[in-house]
């Protein structure tokens, strides 16, 4: 479903766990506080995983190739 709605990604996908696995930096989403914004790579592209907490676990909802990271709480960043 994913790759249906954001093609550039296909082959792809280890991007997407890495970023979950170690971000480089996660937001929490403005509308939806269970949601976080991870964030791997650098500018001029990033790759976002967007993923839901619930409790201990969570689920991905999207992911996709972005040139901005989003405004919302800083919740981590990686030091560098």
């Amino acid at each position: 479903m994913i790759l249906e709605k954001h093609p550039v990604l296909r082959g792809r996908e280890a991007d997407v766990r890495e970023a979950l696995a170690n971000p480089d930096e996660v937001r929490q989403s403005r509308k939806d506080p269970s949601v976080l914004l991870f964030y791997r790579g650098a500018v001029p592209r990033w790759t976002c995983a967007v993923a839901r907490t619930e409790g201990i676990r969570g689920f991905l909802i999207t992911a996709y190739p972005t040139d901005a990271i989003k405004i919302g709480v800083k919740v981590w960043t990686r030091s560098r």
